[in-house]
């Protein structure tokens, strides 16, 4: 019987039965010695029985009230904002198979309150941050503004400042643009459409985006890889991460250096590489490089926003694949992309 599961329910039983077992033995013994007033001997013995089960009873329901009564001094004080209060439960049976229910369940709800909590500092930093980025570009296109009005018949003024404001509004169109997919791929309204595809012709696409940037710059890019492996992705995305990626080598490195993308395959995963002999990046700013906004009290990019790379990320995660880094200040920079290979799982 489940209800015996209970130890308080199971001694209250016990001790019942001990105490009928007693009297009723202390009955039979006085009815066989058939002494004088055993009728009245008997009827004592039945009433002072009856007496010892009220008593095991009452101290029973006592103790449950007393537990009860904790129960919903737990609840109360969870209810006023102590997240930590619970109902002890270390025994066995129904009811406290009850207060386990009801730990769980205040458990859950600190959970879903973190959570929540947590999604509003995000959002509070998140915003923090965008307004931190738009603030620049909208500060110089204002200075720009002012200085062409202040120089109207000054050719090469206008020509100097038109350019600059030009490329403020690219950074703003950059930020904005990365915001958007950033966001959608965090809302889930993103549908990859995975077709299986040649990565040599994918790296062939990445290598024609960049070609001219990187001979204007003088710096060596080059694509190696095996003409055969092909990866279930959307191009278009994939695209999107590796060529993030790039441009991020692209940014930090100086003319002469060099920038190599390797794709390979193995058992069970197809790798992509994108290596740089650039600055390197400092031990410090390794775990977060693919953080949103985040930028190195190291660095001297001054165009960046910070969210290439985290983009990257999402997308590759997106995927199924992972990102890791690896550098070496005055080294290089070393990005490594792998992605399963579901068919031979």
């Amino acid at each position: 019987m489940k209800i015996l599961v209970d130890s308080n329910i199971k001694r209250l039983f016990c001790r019942i039965i001990t105490v009928i077992v007693v009297f009723s033995l202390l009955s039979t013994i006085l009815l066989v010695a058939e002494t004088e007033n055993v009728i009245s001997y008997v009827s004592t013995a039945s009433i002072c029985m009856g007496v010892f089960i009220l008593a095991i009873l009452y101290c029973y329901f006592r103790q449950q009230h007393a537990v009860m009564n904790h129960a919903v001094e737990q609840i109360h004080a969870f209810i006023a904002g102590n997240s930590a209060a619970r109902i002890e439960c270390d025994d066995e049976g129904e009811l406290n198979r009850l207060f386990h229910e009801v730990n769980s369940l205040a458990a859950i709800l600190n959970a879903h309150a973190e959570n929540e909590s947590s999604a509003k500092r995000s959002m509070k930093d998140t915003l923090s941050d965008i307004s931190h980025q738009l603030k620049t570009p909208l500060a110089a296109l204002n200075i720009y503004n002012g200085i062409l009005q202040q120089e109207p018949t000054d050719p090469d003024a206008i020509r100097k400042f038109t350019t600059l404001s030009e490329q403020e509004l690219d950074r703003l169109e950059t930020l904005v643009q990365n915001l958007l997919k950033i966001t959608k791929l965090d809302a889930g309204t993103i549908v990859l459409e995975q077709t299986e595809q040649n990565l040599s012709d994918l790296m062939a696409r990445i290598e024609r985006r960049f070609a001219v940037q990187a001979q204007q710059q003088d710096k060596a890019l080059s694509f190696t890889g095996d003409d055969s492996i092909s990866l279930r992705c959307d191009p278009h995305w994939l695209g999107e991460a590796v060529g993030n990626i790039v441009k991020n080598a692209l940014d930090h490195t100086q003319a002469g250096n060099s920038i190599h993308i390797t794709w390979r395959s193995f058992a069970l995963v197809v790798q992509i590489i994108v290596q740089d002999n650039g600055c390197g990046i400092h031990s410090e700013d390794l775990p977060h490089v693919f953080k949103r906004f985040y930028r190195s009290r190291f660095s001297k990019d001054t165009q960046g926003v910070g969210l290439g790379l985290s983009l990257a990320k999402a997308i590759i995660e997106a995927h199924s694949g992972t990102v890791e880094v690896d550098s070496t200040l005055g080294v290089g920079t070393t990005f490594t992309m792998n992605f399963l290979i579901p068919t031979k799982l």
